[in-house]
């Protein structure tokens, strides 16, 4: 289980108001003691599944049966990918994850245009430019405005790396209102039968800009830092991406009917924010990027990690990489509370040179001291891959995989792809939508893909959504005692004896999950299961 989760106070909004009379307990599984694993070494290959460490309940075997089963009935097939209860997505732009029809009647309500290269831009519409609008009514240009900002229709044969990361550029002008983003990719998370959504965005960046252009680069970290803090100028900038979380907050719950009678489903999803850092950007804005989304979410429970985004082979990424893993492994002894998860080997051999491909995971774990990294895709061509492997293992570091994006934007999937090779080593793996609006998927998609083509049965895929939660940054203890498919997810001493309609809850339980959010949550995803179990494990 990871180490060291803070206990802050609990966010203004966004998060349930607890779990009420916890009406959603249900049957815990009894897990007996793990086994052993076999000794070969599977690596990359997908008929190798992952060893099962802890014994099947005979719902979860049931389950199991009903779904090999359906292999020859799609339809059937989808909807048990959707009905499963599938954790939190941990990895999740809210630029990326809206839909792209959301973000065309988005820019068409602000009244903004389309130009020549399909790019939104704000009015008035001079020549070269029509209205957003005119999508309502002319469905080709609709559809064009659908392929320039996600991968529809884009050609299976040709490198989609830079059309993707090319989209954000061309709707970006549609993705300011940041409450009605959430808004739509709450819905959508709660509708795919997740629980939890940690999701990416750039706090404060234009007065973080001006900060660090005005304050400048100081090679000496602590200098630069000191710097930055003197006279409260980064405190104002933390402020003021305080009230910005605060109106998205307002946003969101007025389009989510959140206050009425009829609130939308994503009105009781767990949000958590993560500060996203440009690793593009100079150095200076690099590291204010940082020290921002550091101290906000020391001072605002509400954010609860630091990431860095943009394409990781771009020049000044690749250049300043292990600069920026110094800059974090400094700041974290400022920051020593506030978690990480990085991406990091978003890479393949082709895309940079072979010696670019040997060291950004090691260094994230080790030098940055992330606890959860995203992508992982080079993790075979690292120095000392297997050792590092081990390592990652040892310290529960998870790796977030998004198969779509990973497939859309390096053509590495299958047999090529390190998902087998993490979960052989022990080292967590929970599965992740990344931009699922501009990938055209989501998280069921994920899952049936990893069913699909590494043949993994449904106490693995349960185990996934297990992981999703375990590893999330959600503050409180969590629900299980020692929180892996290798420990057997033992429940708490609390709740060890809780049985919903057989043996009532103990006084301790109760108080366990109402006092700490990541349990409930996790509680809440254990009676979801127990009630899939019934519905699939029995034939129907």
């Amino acid at each position: 289980m990871i180490s060291s989760i803070r206990t802050a106070h609990r966010p203004k909004s966004l998060v349930p108001a607890g779990i009420g009379a916890l009406a959603l307990l249900t049957l815990l599984p009894t897990v007996p003691a793990a086994a052993a694993a076999p000794a070969q070494d599977p690596a990359t290959t997908t008929s190798a599944a992952q060893p099962q460490h802890r014994s099947i309940t005979p719902a979860e075997r049931r389950t199991s049966a009903h779904l090999d089963a359906l292999r020859s009935d799609p339809e059937r097939l989808k909807a048990f990918f959707t009905a499963l209860p599938k954790g939190g997505d941990l990895h999740n732009h809210l630029s990326g994850a809206v839909t792209t029809e959301y973000l065309i009647q988005l820019a068409g309500e602000n009244g903004l245009c389309i130009d020549a290269t399909d790019t939104a831009v704000r009015p008035p519409c001079g020549p070269g430019t029509r209205p957003a609008a005119d999508a309502r009514t002319d469905s080709q240009f609709r559809q064009r405005i659908v392929r320039a900002w996600s991968m529809q229709d884009f050609p299976a044969d040709q490198s989609g790396h830079d059309h993707f990361f090319d989209t954000f550029g061309k709707f970006g002008e549609a993705t300011r209102d940041r409450g009605k983003l959430l808004a739509d990719v709450a819905n959508t998370v709660v509708e795919q039968n997740q629980f939890y959504l940690e999701t990416l965005v750039t706090p404060a960046s234009d007065s973080a800009r001006k900060l660090a252009e005005s304050v400048g680069y100081d090679a000496d970290l602590a200098a630069f830092h000191r710097k930055l803090v003197a006279g409260g100028k980064l405190d104002k900038v933390v402020t003021e991406a305080v009230r910005e979380a605060d109106a998205a907050d307002a946003q969101f719950r007025e389009t989510a009917h959140c206050d009425t009678r009829r609130p939308d489903p994503g009105c009781r999803l767990p949000v958590r924010w993560i500060s996203q850092v440009s690793r593009g950007s100079s150095n200076e804005r690099v590291f204010t990027q940082m020290a921002v989304g550091l101290r906000l979410a020391e001072r605002d429970p509400r954010f609860v990690a630091v990431n860095l985004v943009q394409p990781e082979d771009g020049e000044s990424a690749l250049r300043n990489y292990s600069l920026q893993m110094r800059m974090l492994q400094y700041l974290r002894t400022q920051y020593p509370d506030v978690r990480i998860t990085l991406h990091a080997g978003e890479l393949t051999p082709g895309l940079v040179k072979p010696e670019d491909l040997t060291f950004h995971i090691r260094e994230a774990v080790l030098v940055a001291g992330a606890e959860r990294i995203g992508h992982g895709v080079d993790l075979v061509h690292e120095d000392d891959w297997r050792g590092l492997a081990r390592t990652m293992a040892r310290r529960d570091v998870a790796v977030e995989v998004p198969f779509s994006s990973n497939k859309q934007i390096l053509g590495v999937a299958g047999d090529d792809h390190p998902f087998n090779a993490y979960r052989h080593y022990g080292v967590p793996v929970v599965l992740a939508t990344d931009d699922p609006g501009v990938s055209r998927i989501d998280i069921s998609h994920e899952y049936r893909y990893a069913r699909e083509t590494y043949g993994l049965s449904y106490p693995e895929l349960k185990d996934l959504a297990r992981a999703s939660l375990e590893y999330a940054f959600l503050e409180g203890d969590g629900l299980w005692a020692t929180g892996s498919a290798r420990a057997g997810y033992r429940p708490v001493r609390a709740c060890a004896g809780a049985r919903p309609g057989i043996v009532p809850p103990a006084a301790d339980c109760v108080r366990h999950l109402e006092g700490n959010p990541k349990a409930a949550t996790q509680w809440r995803q254990e009676a979801a299961f127990a009630g899939f179990e019934r519905r699939y494990g029995e034939g129907r």
